[in-house]
């Protein structure tokens, strides 16, 4: 019996607990219902698992580094925000005075992405990396880290989400770049994420150079999916979500998947016959997304990010998420800020 044979049932019955109240294979909307409270228990979550189908993508030669700070047509680094002016304060007419009005920060995020934000299949929260950023801020508004209505969210979601002011905020692995800021605005980087590789433990394969021929998945709407088409002779597997891609990979549809850092170290914390490999080939700063037309939202949230940082959340966070996997907290990203409204 081969090992992928071996390690299919084992990983498959991971893949159903991460899929727990998460995803529903019927539903006709890629969005979610909100969820209610702390984590949304009791609620019911869905996120689509409509299958798309596979697209090669061929390219020229493949970068071998990380990409350099993305510079935006304003000459503004894509990562430069608005400077906050201060610690946080909710002030009468603002963005946030609303939302303490209304008694709940809504916020988009994921249930599938272990370590970042994914659902407990034991209690049913929403956890991770991601979702102490959303807590923290519902705290600074509202003075409350529970009042919070998550809304689960695929990556190709959260644009739209934003612009169509369906939800406050999203925290769910969100790149800054300088397309995304054409259609919405972004907080300052909080966390510096970089893509790579999850294979089989057996694979020889170090690097995306060694996927000539081969199939790699990454969800739609990612930086990562566009990223395959740099790669000569890589076929690109579109999915919906990073768990659709994992199913994908444990049924033997796909050779590997890639992704950001963050994203792929859960995966193997569920998988022990799967390992992350490569060199980080991209720059991922991960931002809070925010409505291009609320800038005061956009400072507030800087000087919440700055406060955790400064107070030691960040490092506390970092090391209850992510410590076991990818190793001793790095510092915080330093906010670069310049940018107007």
């Amino acid at each position: 019996m081969s090992m992928r044979a071996v390690r299919r049932p084992i990983v498959t019955a991971l893949v159903a607990l991460a899929l727990v109240g998460t995803t529903a294979a019927c539903a006709p909307e890629s969005t979610t219902h909100l969820l209610t409270g702390a984590a949304g228990v009791g609620s019911t979550a869905q996120e689509s698992t409509q299958e798309s189908a596979p697209e090669a993508a061929t390219g020229g030669a493949a970068p071998s580094t990380a990409t350099a700070a993305q510079e935006c047509s304003d000459g503004r680094p894509a990562v430069a925000s608005m400077a906050p002016g201060g610690s946080p304060e909710v002030t009468s007419g603002s963005t946030m005075a609303a939302i303490r009005e209304r008694g709940a920060l809504v916020v988009g995020v994921s249930a599938d992405t272990l370590l970042m934000g994914s659902r407990n299949p034991f209690s049913g929260n929403i956890e991770g990396f991601d979702i102490d950023v959303a807590r923290q801020i519902a705290d600074a508004i509202l003075g409350d880290p529970d009042k919070i209505r998550f809304r689960v969210i695929t990556s190709g979601d959260r644009e739209t989400v934003l612009a169509e002011h369906e939800v406050d905020i999203v925290t769910r692995a969100f790149t800054i770049n300088c397309d995304r800021w054409e259609n919405i605005a972004f907080s300052a980087e909080y966390y510096h994420a970089g893509q790579k590789l999850l294979v089989p433990s057996t694979s020889e394969v170090t690097g995306i150079e060694d996927l000539a021929g081969q199939r790699v998945c990454a969800p739609e709407g990612t930086t990562t999916l566009e990223r395959l088409g740099e790669w000569e002779g890589v076929e690109a597997v579109p999915a919906v979500t990073h768990t659709t891609c994992l199913v994908l990979f444990q049924q033997g549809a796909v050779d590997a998947i890639t992704g950001d850092d963050t994203v792929l170290a859960g995966f193997a914390a569920q998988d022990p016959y799967a390992k992350v490999v490569g060199d980080a080939v991209s720059d991922e700063p991960y931002g809070v997304g925010v409505p291009a037309d609320q800038p005061d939202m956009v400072r507030f949230v800087n000087g919440v990010l700055e406060d955790m940082v400064a107070g030691g959340q960040w490092e506390r966070s970092y090391d209850r998420w992510l410590g076991g996997a990818l190793g001793p907290a790095p510092a915080a990203p330093e906010p670069v800020y310049g940018r107007a409204p």
